[in-house]
C-alpha cells in the first residue's frame, strides 16, 4: 500500500515515542497487526517495556514544567500547525483508518477530518479558557475563578476511532497547558504511530521539549494498568467497554484520581407515528450500518409506532438489500468488515441467543464467504432482528452491525421508557414531526441519555458539543461545549483590597 510508504511507516516500528523520539528494542516483543480488509500483515509493531514506561512518565513530568508556562495562546497555535500538517496528509491518513480499522474510505477520511477540525477548535479555545467573577459577602474583598493546566493526561483509546478520540483529549488538553501519554488499541496502533510521526515534525520545527505528546503501545496489564494505578498522571480519559470502564473507573477513583469515561451505547431512534420517513430511513441505515455497527453511538434499537411499524421494517428490507459489502477502500463500499474474527465471533452468538430468546430474524444474519472475503473472514451481513426490548441480548451492546425492531403502541412516553429501560445512556434520538412529542423527548422526563437529537440520527456528533453520556456510560464529557474545564484545576480565589479583616459570616475573633 503506497500511502505506508508515503507516511513513513514501516514492516517493523517502535511503538514507544516521547513526542521526538522513538525509542526501539532489539530483543523487545512485537505485535503483528493484520488488515481486516484481506488478512494482509500492515506492520510488526514493537511494546513497550516496564522501562519505557517510567521512562515516558519521567520526560512527560519534564515538558509539563516547561508548557504549562507558555501562553495558551501560544499553545492553541502549535496545535493549529499540527492541524495543518494532518491536513496535508489527510487522503493517506484516511486510508491508513479504513485499511486498519475496515470503515468505509468516507469514514476514514471522515475521522481525519474530525481530527482536523478538533485542532482548529482547540486553537481557538485556547483564547477563551474563561474563569467566572461574582459578588463577595465581605467589604473590598473580590471572588473569582480561574484555571489552571493540571498535569499529565493518561489517553486509552479503542479501536474503532484510532485518531479522533485521541484528538479530542489530546488536543483539548494541550491549549489547556497539559501533556499527554497514549495508549491506543492494540487493535489498530499504526494509525496512532502515523500520526505521532506527523506530531514530532511539528515539536522538532517549533524546538519544543520532547513529552508533550507521547505514546506506548504495550500490553493492557504492562502499561494500562500502569497509568490507571500511577498517582503521577492526575487524569485518565478511557473509551471502551462498560466492563473494562468500570475496572478503569474503581483503580483510579482508589488513588482519587480523575476518570473521563465514556463506555457503551446502547442506542435508540424513535420513530412516532408523526415521523417523516424520508428522513428516518437514511438516518436509522447509516446510525446502523456505518463502521459496520462498530460505534459507540451506533443506532441498535429502533422503537416504532405500530401504525408505522410494517412500513418502516419494509422499507428497511430494501435499503439493506441495497447495502454494496466489500473493499472499504472502495468508493462503492457502504460497509466493510469487522475488525477481527473475535468480533465475527460475537456477531453470530448475539444471533443465537436473539432466535434462542424468541427473537426473528428479518434480513441478513450470516458470515459472507467466498472471494474476496475469505481473506480476512471478517465480512458479514448487517442484520435487522425484530425482537421484545426486554431481551437479555437486546439489554446488552453487541459491537456488530445488528438493529433491532421493537414495537410500541400506545404515545410517546410509552417509546420513551423503552429506550431507558437499558443500563446505557449515550445517544438518543426522535423523529417526529409533532411539536409536543419533540418537547416531551426533550423535557426531564424525556430521554436520559447524554445525545438526544430530534429528526437526526444518533451518530455523528458534532465536536462543538460536549460529547458523552449517562448510566453505564460513564457520565464523561469530551471534546466541544465547556468539556475543556475537565483537564484543568479549578481555583477559588480571594483577594482583599480594603484595611481591616472582616471574617466570613460575621465572626469576630480579637487577638488584640
Amino acid at each position: 500500500m503506497e500511502f505506508l510508504k508515503d507516511l513513513g511507516l514501516k514492516k517493523i516500528m517502535p511503538g514507544i515515542s516521547t513526542g521526538t523520539d522513538w525509542i526501539t528494542h532489539k530483543n523487545g516483543n512485537t505485535s503483528t497487526i493484520c488488515s481486516p480488509v484481506d488478512g494482509q500483515v500492515i506492520a510488526h509493531v514493537q511494546k513497550a517495556a516496564a522501562e519505557d514506561y517510567d521512562h515516558i512518565i519521567q520526560t512527560a513530568q519534564k515538558a509539563f514544567s516547561l508548557w504549562r508556562s507558555l501562553p495558551a495562546p501560544q499553545r492553541g497555535n502549535i496545535i493549529r500547525i499540527i492541524g495543518d500538517g494532518f491536513r496535508s496528509h489527510k487522503g493517506k491518513l484516511g486510508s491508513l483508518v479504513t485499511y486498519e480499522t475496515g470503515k468505509p474510505i468516507q469514514e476514514g477520511l471522515g475521522e481525519v477530518q474530525e481530527l482536523i477540525d478538533i485542532c482548529d477548535f482547540s486553537a481557538g479555545q485556547s483564547r477563551m479558557l474563561y474563569g467566572m467573577t461574582t459578588v463577595s459577602e465581605r467589604p473590598s474583598h473580590r471572588l473569582f475563578e480561574q484555571y489552571h493546566p493540571l498535569g499529565i493526561i493518561g489517553i486509552i483509546t479503542a479501536f474503532n476511532f484510532p485518531l479522533a478520540v485521541w484528538g479530542w483529549n489530546a488536543m483539548i488538553g494541550a491549549v489547556c497547558g497539559d501533556v499527554s501519554i497514549w495508549k491506543p488499541s492494540s487493535r489498530t496502533p499504526v494509525s496512532a504511530i502515523a500520526a505521532q510521526k506527523i506530531v514530532a515534525k511539528v515539536l522538532q520545527q517549533n524546538n519544543l521539549p520532547e513529552g508533550i505528546f507521547s505514546l506506548l503501545i504495550g500490553d493492557r496489564d504492562l502499561i494500562g494498568e500502569r497509568l490507571l494505578n500511577d498517582r503521577r498522571v492526575p487524569l485518565i480519559s478511557f473509551t471502551g467497554s462498560v466492563a473494562a470502564g468500570r475496572h478503569a473507573a474503581t483503580t483510579v477513583a482508589a488513588r482519587l484520581g480523575r476518570s473521563i469515561l465514556e463506555l457503551g451505547g446502547n442506542n435508540a431512534i424513535i420513530i412516532t407515528e408523526h415521523a417523516d420517513l424520508s428522513l428516518a430511513i437514511p438516518a436509522v441505515v447509516f446510525g446502523a450500518v456505518g463502521t459496520a455497527g462498530q460505534r459507540c453511538t451506533t443506532t441498535r434499537r429502533l422503537i416504532i409506532h405500530d401504525s408505522l411499524f410494517a412500513t418502516v421494517k419494509k422499507q428497511l428490507v430494501r435499503a439493506y438489500k441495497s447495502i454494496q459489502i466489500g473493499n472499504p477502500l472502495s468508493a462503492t463500499s457502504h460497509m466493510g468488515p469487522l475488525i477481527d474474527r473475535n468480533a465475527v465471533q460475537s456477531y453470530l452468538l448475539a444471533l443465537a441467543a436473539i432466535e434462542n430468546q424468541g427473537g426473528t430474524l428479518v434480513f441478513g444474519g450470516k458470515v459472507l464467504e467466498g472471494a474476496p472475503y475469505d481473506a480476512s473472514c471478517c465480512y458479514v451481513q448487517p442484520t435487522l432482528a425484530e425482537v421484545q426490548n426486554h431481551f437479555p441480548i437486546v439489554q446488552e451492546e453487541t459491537f456488530a452491525p445488528i438493529l433491532y425492531l421493537i414495537r410500541y403502541k400506545g404515545d410517546v412516553n410509552q417509546a420513551l421508557a423503552l429506550q431507558n429501560q437499558v443500563r446505557q445512556g449515550l445517544s438518543s434520538a426522535i423523529f417526529t414531526t409533532d411539536y409536543r412529542q419533540a418537547e416531551i423527548f426533550l423535557s426531564a422526563a424525556g430521554s436520559d441519555c447524554g445525545i438526544a437529537n430530534i429528526n437526526i440520527g444518533t451518530s455523528g456528533a458534532e465536536i462543538g458539543g460536549a460529547f458523552g453520556g449517562e448510566k453505564e456510560t460513564g457520565g464523561g464529557r469530551e471534546s466541544g461545549s465547556d468539556a475543556w474545564k475537565a483537564y484543568m484545576r479549578r481555583q477559588t480565589v480571594t483577594g482583599n483590597y480594603g484595611s481591616s479583616l472582616p471574617l466570613a459570616q460575621g465572626i469576630r475573633f480579637d487577638i488584640s
